[in-house]
């Protein structure tokens, strides 16, 4: 089958609908131009464009794999868009967010999924484990499993937490062979005893082509400002180095897994 590159449509706010006060980047519910709504990730927020680079690389992988993740599209404010805004803060966080930004198509009715009222198979928990292992996600535990049910189906949400290395970048060689002890307190582990079959299969589909084209769609402009990079090209290429490095050595992260499962069972 011929492989397609993702494509991400860019979408313009146009309304504030409300702050969704989760975490500590103030995400919100917007209605955008295309008259849908979204959960807007704002550039001005937390860490800034990091969690926005790790939103959309994850995502995007996940997606690849055949994991369902909600509709990820680049997020246009406007200059004048926060000047009716009362509330200060928000009103701060819309004029430090003016320009691009990332969203995910807002899954309208979807409950937080509970993995003691829906236990997931095998298989499906041993995807999202490996997934997480790969991209480094330290936030799909039990307090906050960041997985949601809809239409009867399982739905993975808010990556912004993967990556976190890129936060100072150091040895990128070092950081991709690096076992992902954070497992340990992943909310499905005890259910991933296929880590085995679905390493074979998942590394199969994340091909150099796919992991490059997954990469390329990260904008310029999120890249320019890190001085750990002499140039956009060099940045970039620090993303893709990381994960065909880790694609390589994906043994290290699952015997950690398999151990911390152990160690739980």
């Amino acid at each position: 089958m011929q492989y397609t590159p993702p494509e991400i449509r860019t979408v313009k706010v146009i309304r504030y609908v409300t702050p969704l006060r989760e975490g500590g980047s103030l995400p919100a519910l917007v209605e955008a131009d295309d008259e849908f709504l979204y959960v807007l990730k704002f550039r001005g927020a937390g860490q800034g464009v990091k969690t926005l680079i790790a939103e959309l690389i994850a995502g995007e992988i996940a997606r690849a794999l055949g994991l369902k993740v909600p509709e990820i599209v680049f997020a246009h404010l406007d200059a004048a868009f926060g000047r009716t805004e009362a509330d200060e803060e928000i009103q701060d966080l819309l004029r430090a967010s003016e320009g691009l930004n990332l969203a995910l198509h807002y899954l309208s009715g979807a409950i937080t999924y509970d993995p003691l009222v829906t236990p997931l198979s095998p298989t499906l928990a041993s995807q999202i484990v490996w997934f997480d292992c790969l991209v480094a996600n330290v936030d799909r535990t039990a307090r906050n499993t960041n997985m949601l049910t809809w239409h009867k189906e399982l739905w993975l949400i808010d990556h912004g937490a993967t990556f976190y290395f890129h936060h100072a970048w150091e040895n990128v060689e070092e950081q991709a062979q690096k076992p992902f002890t954070h497992v340990k307190d992943h909310v499905l582990l005890p259910q991933a005893t296929e880590l085995d079959a679905v390493d074979a299969a998942f590394r199969s589909i994340l091909s150099g082509d796919r992991i490059q084209a997954i990469i390329a769609l990260i904008p310029d402009e999120w890249l320019m400002d890190d001085a750990s990079f002499a140039s956009v090209t060099e940045h970039r290429q620090a993303y893709i180095q990381f994960l065909e490095t880790r694609l390589a050595h994906t043994e290290i992260f699952i015997k950690e897994a398999q151990y911390a499962r152990n160690a739980l069972i």
